[in-house]
C-alpha cells in the first residue's frame, strides 16, 4: 500500500537518461530500488545498439574478440560500486549477487604478479624498490599537502624532476592507472590518495579485484537484466544533440533534440521530469583495425557535441575543451588478441611464473610505445570455447616508432603490434606457432584518458549544478570532489547523487573512505617510498 502511495506522489513524472554505460544504468538501478520510481517512467537513450558504453566486450571465435579497455576493481575503495552490486543478482549462480560472485572468484583467483615490468633484454626486473631519490619523495610529500585550488592546471612534470618519470614506481603507477606525465597533476594527486593502501604492493597488484568475465559480461549484462523486469525503456541507436532550456537564470530543461536512426526527433521535457546526461566518452571515436589493418583516428563524436552544445547555453555547466581538444595529449591504443590454442598462454605462464587471471600487467618498461599485458582468467568472454584464448594489451605511446617493428604503434597493423610484442619478451624462436592463430585486432581511443587533461576545478560540471531544477551530470566528467576518475566507481556515486539529490531522497551516499588519514597506511606508505 505505501508502495503505491510513493508511486501515485511521481504523477507522470519522467526520468531520462542520456547514455547508456553504467552511470545510467546505475542511476535507473537506484531509482527502482530506492526511490520506488515506476520503471515504464524511466529512459535511457543511447546511440550505439547495444548498453555498457565503455564497459565493452564483444566478439566471437571467428572475427575475434575485442575489449577496448580493461577495468580492475578495488576492494577498498569501490563503495557505491560494492553496495549496488550487492543488490544486482548473479546471472550464474542463483541466489548469488553480483559483489558476492564477484568476491568468490576474486578468492579463488587471487591477483600477485611475479612479472611487473620486464626489460629490454626481456628479463624480469627486481621491483621490490621503488627507485626514489630523496627528491622524489619531497616532491610527493608536497604534491599530497597542497590544495588543488593552488594548484590549477599544473602537470605532472610540472612536480617532478626527470629522475621520478625512472623510476619503478612510475612505471608500474602509470601503467596501472594509464598516466602520462603531461597529465593532470591534481588527478595524480588524487590518485596518489585514494590509492595510497594500494602503493605498499602496487609492485604485485594484489589490491587489483577481478570479475570472472570481461566487464559486460560480468556487470553491464546482470544489471541490464536486474532493470528489465521492471518495463524501464531502453532506448537504443538513438543520439541526443542538444538540450533547450527553459528562459531565465536558472537551468530547466524543456526540450532535448534528438536523432532516431537518422531522423531528427524532439522530446518535451515537462518542468517535473528529470534529464541526466553523461557528458563527454572516453571511449567515443574507438577504431578498430585488424591483423591486416591499422586503426584510424577518428575525431569528436555526439557526447562531446552534446555537451559542448549545452555549456554554450548556460553558466556552471563545464568546460569540455579542457579534455576533448587535446587528441594528441589523451589518447592511446590498445588490441586485444585471440588465440584457436594455448600456446601463446603457455609460454607467458612459464614466463611470467602467472597462471593467467593472477598476474595482472606485465609492463616493457623499455619499450618505445611503452606497452604492457594482461592475461585474464579464461574464459573471459561467455561465449568463449574452451580451446580459445583471449588477451588483452595496450601501449602508452602509439605515436612512437616501435623497438622490433620500424614503424608507430598507430600505424601498425595487428600482425606488427604481434611482431613487436614477440620481439620485446625475446620469443623469436616461438614465434610461427604464436602467429598462426593470432587474431590481433587493434584498438585506436583518441579521448580514452581525456578525463586526466590538466583542467580548472570550475572546467568540469558539478552533479547537479547550481540553479538546476531537473538536470544533472554523471560519467567521467562531472566533479565530484576527492574521488577519481577513470574507475567505475566515480560514474556509480555521481549516479547516486544526481538521483537522489533531483528526488529529493534522504538517503545517504556511502562515503570515501579516508585510507590518507590510517596510521598503519601512512607509516606502510613512507616505509614503501624507503625501499
Amino acid at each position: 500500500m505505501e508502495a503505491t502511495i510513493v508511486k501515485k506522489e511521481y504523477g507522470n513524472k519522467q526520468v531520462y537518461f542520456v547514455g547508456g554505460g553504467i552511470a545510467s544504468l546505475a542511476g535507473a538501478a537506484y531509482l527502482v530500488r530506492d526511490c520506488d520510481f515506476p520503471g515504464q517512467n524511466i529512459h535511457i537513450i543511447e546511440e550505439m545498439k547495444i548498453l555498457g558504453g565503455s564497459n565493452d566486450g564483444a566478439g566471437d571465435v571467428e572475427e575475434g574478440y575485442v575489449i577496448r579497455g580493461g577495468r580492475m576493481l578495488n576492494d577498498e575503495v569501490y563503495e557505491n560500486l560494492w553496495e549496488l552490486l550487492l543488490t544486482i543478482p548473479s546471472i550464474d549462480h542463483p541466489g548469488m549477487s553480483v559483489r558476492e560472485e564477484i568476491i568468490a572468484f576474486d578468492t579463488a583467483n587471487p591477483t600477485h604478479s611475479n612479472a611487473r615490468l620486464v626489460n629490454r633484454k626481456g628479463e624480469v626486473e627486481d621491483v621490490l624498490s621503488m627507485g626514489f631519490d630523496m627528491a622524489d619523495r619531497m616532491a610527493l610529500g608536497k604534491l599530497i599537502i597542497t590544495p588543488e585550488d593552488k594548484m590549477g592546471k599544473a602537470r605532472i612534470n610540472d612536480w617532478f624532476a626527470p629522475h621520478f618519470f625512472e623510476t619503478n614506481f612510475w612505471y608500474m603507477w602509470a601503467t596501472t592507472f594509464a598516466f602520462q606525465p603531461w597529465h593532470s597533476a591534481v588527478e595524480f594527486k588524487r590518485y596518489m590518495i585514494r590509492f595510497m593502501h594500494e602503493f605498499p604492493r602496487i609492485q604485485t597488484l594484489e589490491g587489483v579485484t577481478r570479475t570472472p568475465y570481461n566487464q559486460y559480461d560480468s556487470i553491464i549484462l546482470p544489471m541490464h537484466k536486474y532493470l528489465e523486469p521492471f518495463g524501464i525503456d531502453f532506448t537504443l541507436k538513438c543520439t541526443v544533440t542538444d538540450l533547450e532550456f527553459k528562459d531565465g537564470d536558472g537551468i530547466t530543461v524543456t526540450k532535448m533534440n534528438v536523432l532516431r536512426e537518422g531522423i531528427e526527433d524532439v522530446i518535451d521535457v515537462n518542468e517535473e521530469d528529470i534529464v541526466i546526461v553523461t557528458n563527454g566518452s572516453m571511449t567515443e571515436g574507438s577504431s578498430l583495425g585488424s591483423m591486416t589493418s591499422a586503426p584510424t583516428l577518428n575525431g569528436k563524436g555526439s557526447s562531446w557535441k552534446l555537451w559542448e552544445n549545452i555549456a554554450a547555453k548556460k553558466p556552471g555547466l563545464g568546460n569540455p575543451s579542457s579534455f576533448d581538444d587535446h587528441v594528441d595529449g589523451s589518447k592511446w591504443e590498445s588490441f586485444t588478441v585471440t588465440f584457436q590454442d594455448s600456446a601463446f598462454f603457455d609460454l607467458m605462464e612459464k614466463f611470467s611464473r602467472n597462471r593467467a587471471g593472477t598476474g595482472a600487467l606485465v609492463t616493457f618498461k623499455d619499450s618505445s610505445w611503452f606497452m604492457s599485458i594482461v592475461l585474464a582468467f579464461q574464459p573471459h568472454f561467455r561465449n568463449q570455447p574452451e580451446h580459445v584464448k583471449v588477451f588483452w594489451g595496450y601501449g602508452l605511446y602509439p605515436d612512437q616508432v616501435g623497438d622490433f617493428v620500424k614503424k608507430r604503434m598507430c600505424d601498425c597493423t595487428g600482425e606488427e603490434i604481434m611482431e613487436e610484442l614477440i620481439g620485446h619478451l625475446h620469443f623469436e624462436e616461438h614465434k610461427d606457432n604464436i602467429m598462426a592463430t593470432a587474431n590481433c585486432i587493434p584498438c585506436m581511443m583518441p579521448y580514452i584518458t581525456s578525463q586526466f587533461m590538466p583542467r580548472l576545478n570550475s572546467d568540469r560540471p558539478k552533479v547537479v549544478p547550481e540553479g538546476s531544477t531537473n538536470l544533472a551530470f554523471v560519467g567521467q566528467f562531472c566533479e565530484i570532489p576527492d574521488d577519481v576518475v577513470f574507475t567505475e566507481e566515480y560514474s556509480v556515486r555521481a549516479a547516486r547523487i544526481a538521483v537522489y539529490t533531483l528526488l529529493g531522497i534522504n538517503r545517504s551516499v556511502e562515503p570515501i573512505n579516508q585510507y590518507q588519514f590510517d596510521v598503519r597506511t601512512l607509516f606502510t606508505s613512507f616505509v614503501t617510498s624507503f625501499r
